[in-house]
């Protein structure tokens, strides 16, 4: 008989450090420390929290946010490197899995990136946020399908995505094909208020439902000193205010505890995954409430890189045309839709 373990979770809502990625790792070792002591098993912390989410792209337009474009730079994350070791040691001494969104710098780019550690320190997914959102367009890079994938840890099988991808309904699918137990979630918070935060709610929720999943998800916070320091004499304040809503969902798309939506602190909550099977039970949308027969996921999933061979049977063209061509689908799932 299949056994199902009950998991605690917990969901970080807290302020980065604008001055220095030193400081907001602290912060995330300080939060590691505390929710493990509390039992936690998984910790899930906000959208590149690691050094800060680029809150100066929503207050200074272009022309302006040029040198503190380069101030992220300086102090992003290189993956791996010192920052990711430190996160590594500090799941493996709490033998808890951790998820974390990253500013993470790959020579001359930046992207948006969220981590999953594994209770035994192993980085086991390192996924970059497929489209950034209008005003993020022009600090990060885009990333590839090969990132979409649901990881096994210590805790069962926990998939993620990063703020607005849920609003992509086959990037969600994408992971709910791959049978998530735990659906991890991030969103920067402290924007555009209360309706910001009443989306992302709404999104959340939605995949649970969908997935049959629970969904942990983490938003950042600012302090009113921070949001005057970033805003400055723009008048812009307001649209960096409000917006968090740090939660766990159930499978039944309802609040396993009452949300964080202002302030700091920690949700902790058990998640028993059995709820999951009693979920699936009744609507499973990878199993038997789907039609595959008439509607499939197209999945083109290999990384991408800027120089590749006309051999290269995945990056080349031709693997592509061959693929729908003979049916031959290195790694892909065809998309169909019958008349």
């Amino acid at each position: 008989m299949t056994e199902f373990r009950t998991i605690r979770a917990a969901a970080v809502q807290i302020a980065p450090d604008l001055d220095a990625l030193a400081g907001t790792l602290d912060r995330v070792l300080a939060a590691v420390a505390d929710a493990a002591s509390k039992g936690a098993e998984i910790i899930v912390f906000p959208e590149t929290f690691l050094p800060w989410y680029p809150y100066f792209s929503i207050c200074h337009g272009p022309a302006l946010i040029g040198e503190e474009h380069i101030r992220l730079y300086k102090n992003a994350v290189v993956a791996p490197g010192p920052v990711t070791e430190a996160l590594s040691a500090a799941a493996r001494r709490h033998h808890a899995v951790i998820s974390i969104g990253i500013n993470e710098r790959d020579h001359g780019t930046l992207y948006n990136s969220l981590l999953i550690f594994d209770a035994d320190g192993t980085l086991q997914l390192k996924h970059r946020k497929l489209s950034p959102a209008y005003h993020e367009r022009m600090i990060w890079g885009t990333g590839d399908g090969s990132t979409l994938k649901v990881v096994d840890t210590a805790v069962g099988r926990v998939g993620g995505l990063i703020c607005w991808e849920h609003y992509n309904p086959l990037a969600r699918y994408a992971l709910m094909a791959q049978h998530e137990d735990i659906h991890v979630s991030m969103f920067p918070g402290a924007l555009f208020g209360q309706t910001f935060a009443d989306q992302t709610e709404v999104q959340i929720r939605n995949h649970a439902l969908e997935s049959a999943c629970f969904v942990i998800n983490a938003t950042g916070w600012l302090s009113d000193e921070q949001i005057a320091q970033i805003a400055g004499e723009t008048g812009a304040a307001g649209a960096i205010r409000g917006g968090s809503i740090t939660a766990i969902i159930d499978p039944e798309g309802e609040h396993v505890v009452a949300p964080l939506t202002s302030g700091e602190g920690i949700l902790v909550a058990d998640l028993d995954l059995e709820m999951n099977l009693r979920r699936k039970r009744l609507m499973d949308s990878v199993g038997h409430f789907s039609r595959p027969e008439l509607l499939r996921l197209l999945m083109t999933n290999p990384a991408t890189s800027p120089a590749v061979t006309p051999q290269d049977p995945v990056q080349g063209r031709s693997g592509m045309a061959r693929s729908l061509e003979t049916g031959e689908t290195d790694n892909v799932v065809q998309l169909q839709i019958e008349a």
